[in-house]
Formats: structure tokens, sequence, C-alpha cells
């Protein structure tokens, strides 16, 4: 019988370096396969549709809310955030590894639908860093960057709820440490009972 691939949750405020980890990360394991959310906000310079994000209308956001089709879905500074749940649900019954890149409200709803889930919170080194960081994107105005830092404050003890917490310091060590991660969870016990049945039945003949 194959074994169902994990979902791996990786969240933290905005200026974590969220997108720049996991996007290493994606190049560094190949077998780990990317859940690309859907948003209604506009691209940023680079973005592309159906690669970084798909890019719906609200009226398209809302009916896809309406069909069920998110496992989870927020509205994060005025505009929606969901990740689509149906081939999140085929990648998993086909054995793959899921990344998840979210907000950690996003998370929190993952949480509860999926206890199973493998949920690493990524923190700034400081919080003078990631003024820095959010100010250097040169895409926010100062209402809307103290609005941002004051979020992170309480995202910072949302994440306590999380089962790892991977510091980025530098994107390689940060990366490491979720490989890591993502290894020592796959030599779990209770992720390998097939090995012990094998075994089991070796002892029977």
């Amino acid at each position: 019988m194959m074994k169902q691939g994990m979902l791996v949750v990786v969240s933290g405020p905005s200026g974590t370096g969220k997108g720049t980890v996991c996007e290493k990360l994606l190049a560094e394991t190949p077998e780990l396969a990317y859940s690309i959310s859907a948003t209604t906000r506009a691209p940023r310079a680079g973005e592309v549709d159906g690669k970084n994000y798909y890019f719906l209308t609200r009226e398209a956001f809302e009916q896809k809310i309406q069909e069920g089709d998110f496992l989870e879905y927020a509205n994060v500074y005025g505009n929606y955030y969901g990740t689509p749940l149906g081939k999140i649900q085929e990648r998993r019954a086909a054995g793959e590894d899921v990344l998840l890149e979210i907000d950690t409200q996003g998370a929190m709803n993952v949480m509860q639908r999926c206890p199973d889930g493998l949920f690493i919170f990524l923190l700034p080194p400081s919080l003078a860093e990631l003024e820095q960081r959010i100010r250097g994107r040169q895409s926010e105005t100062e209402e809307s960057l103290l609005r941002r830092l004051g979020n992170a404050k309480k995202e910072i003890a949302i994440g306590l709820k999380y089962k790892y917490v991977v510091v980025n310091d530098q994107v390689e060590l940060a990366v490491a440490r979720i490989k890591s991660i993502l290894t020592a969870e796959h030599c779990r016990v209770d992720m390998n009972q097939d090995l012990f049945e094998v075994l089991e039945d070796e002892k029977r003949k």
C-alpha cells in the first residue's frame, strides 16, 4: 500500500523570507511538490500566474469559496489568499510530499483540518532585520509598513503552536535546517510501519 505524502506547511510573519527560502528548498528537493496558492492581490514584479500564484478576481475567488475548492482561505490586508484542495489531495495520495507556503492565519486553519501536517515556523533574526527587509521591497507605504510590523509581533506569538521553528538568518542555513526536519520526519516509526510488517512476515516464514 502506498504511503501518503506529507503536507509540509512553512509560514511566518510578512518579510521573513518565506518565498526565498521555499524557492531554494524546492530547487534542492526535486521530490517535493509545491502547492500554488490563489490570491486576489495584484502580481508583484516578476510574478507569473500559475507559477507564483493563481491570480483571480474577487468574484472568481468567492465563487470557489462557495464551491468548497479551498483547503483554507483568508482575507489578508484586504486581499483573499487560498489553498486549492484538489491538487494537494491528489499528490499526497500518490505519495508525494507537498509544500504549502502560507501566512499564519491560513496555517491555523490548515492545522485544524490537517492535524497530520508538518508545521514549520520561519522567524527573522530580529524585528529590526524584519523591518529592514520589508522596507527593502519598496512596495509599502509608511502606514502599511507599520501595520505589517505590528501584525508581525502578534504572528510571532502564534509560532508557539507549530511543531518546528527555523530562524532565517541565512537562506542556505534555513533551507538546510528544513531539509533536516524533512529527513527526520521520514524516519519516524509511525511513518514506516510497512518496514516492520515486512520483517514480521519474514519471521513467520
